[in-house]
Parts: C-alpha cells; sequence; structure tokens
C-alpha cells in the first residue's frame, strides 16, 4: 500500500491527484473510491492506496483512505446507526416521490380528458328552431335540371339491334348510340349515326 498527499482535488469533477515519493507519477483518486469515507477529501489529505492500471495503460488509486478520517460502517452494523436512518429516510422520499408523482400523472390525465371532452362537446352542432328557419336562406336549394326526352324518341328502346340496316330513322339510330351497348352505327366515333345510310 502506497502513502502520498493529495495534491490536487476538483469538488465539482470528483477527482483528483495524489502525490507519492514511492511512485515515479502523480495518481489519480475518483470521489467513488473514498464513498466509504465519513467526510470528502481535500488538498492536504494523507492517502492510504493501492494502485490499479485500467484498460487504457493508465493508473489509478483503489482501496483508498484518508488519514485520521472515520470510515463509514455497514448499514447492518449496530454500533453505528447513521447510514442506516440515511436509508430510511431515502426509502421515505423515494416512496413519497413516487405516490406524489403518479397523483400528478392522474390530475393531468384527468385534465387532458376534461378537456377533451369539453372540446367534443363544442363542436357537436346544436340546431335551434332559430336555425330551422333560416335553413332555407343559409342554404339556397340546388335545382336540378330535368332532362326532357324527345317525344320521337320516347317509344325506343334497346332492344339488342346493333347496325343502322335495323334502325327505322336516324332519332332511333341517335337514342341507339346514346343509351344501348355495343351498337356499331357510329365508325368514326363524331356522335352522328349511320351518316353514310341514304335512307336518313
Amino acid at each position: 500500500m502506497h502513502k502520498g498527499l493529495l495534491k490536487s482535488w476538483k469538488t465539482d469533477k470528483g477527482f483528483g491527484f495524489i502525490k507519492s515519493d514511492t511512485l515515479e507519477h502523480d495518481t489519480f483518486i475518483h470521489i467513488s473510491a473514498l464513498k466509504h469515507m465519513s467526510r470528502k477529501p481535500k488538498v492536504g489529505d494523507t492517502i492510504y492506496f493501492d494502485v490499479a492500471t485500467q484498460p487504457d495503460g493508465k493508473t489509478k488509486a483503489i482501496n483508498c483512505r484518508i488519514e485520521g478520517v472515520a470510515e463509514l460502517k455497514a448499514p447492518y452494523q449496530k454500533h453505528n446507526q447513521q447510514p442506516h436512518r440515511i436509508a430510511k429516510s431515502n426509502f421515505a422520499s423515494s416512496f413519497l416521490g413516487k405516490v406524489a408523482s403518479i397523483g400528478l400523472i392522474a390530475a393531468l390525465c384527468f385534465y387532458a380528458i376534461n378537456k377533451y371532452n369539453a372540446h367534443s362537446s363544442s363542436q357537436t352542432p346544436v340546431i335551434t328552431n332559430d336555425d330551422i328557419a333560416t335553413f332555407d336562406e343559409k342554404y339556397p336549394k340546388v335545382v336540378i335540371p330535368k332532362i326532357v326526352i324527345p317525344k320521337s324518341t320516347q317509344n325506343f328502346t334497346c332492344d339488342g339491334r346493333q347496325h343502322c340496316s335495323q334502325m327505322t330513322s336516324r332519332a332511333e339510330a341517335v337514342f341507339f348510340i346514346n343509351n344501348c351497348p355495343n351498337t356499331k352505327m357510329d365508325g368514326d366515333g363524331d356522335g352522328k349515326p349511320c351518316e353514310r345510310d341514304s335512307r336518313f
């Protein structure tokens, strides 16, 4: 085990360096190596430590203790109950923290559901008698034009005929190409059937 002086210490970062006459270089020390001590280290403390080599080849202090500073005992030892009391208070505060968190989440959920329900009800339209009275003014009737079929075509029906030679008039041919499937009377597709039929 080596002995040295704590040459530097960064409280905010939790590490420092030990200078020892038995070692060539200063040794890195982390606060985790002193967590069993009853107080934090300070510059000038005498530190007893072992040296371990890290995977990157650098060395660090392990199994450390500060000279003249008491070590904290394990919670299960009866003669020092302070760590045990700390553990109890930590348990109580963590339990209360969980209860408070659950309560906060429940309150937020309740608020969100109420907000959603209020928003949904405000989006549902309510029709009153006044709305019915003014409905025609707000929404004028759409007039759909009536399709008038000429009287001359009212007697035509699709009966399977497809060719001009089967038609009795041009009006009948027009009716057939516009209303009946599979007709063969408009070869050039211009909408005028039987243009070459001399009868029409």
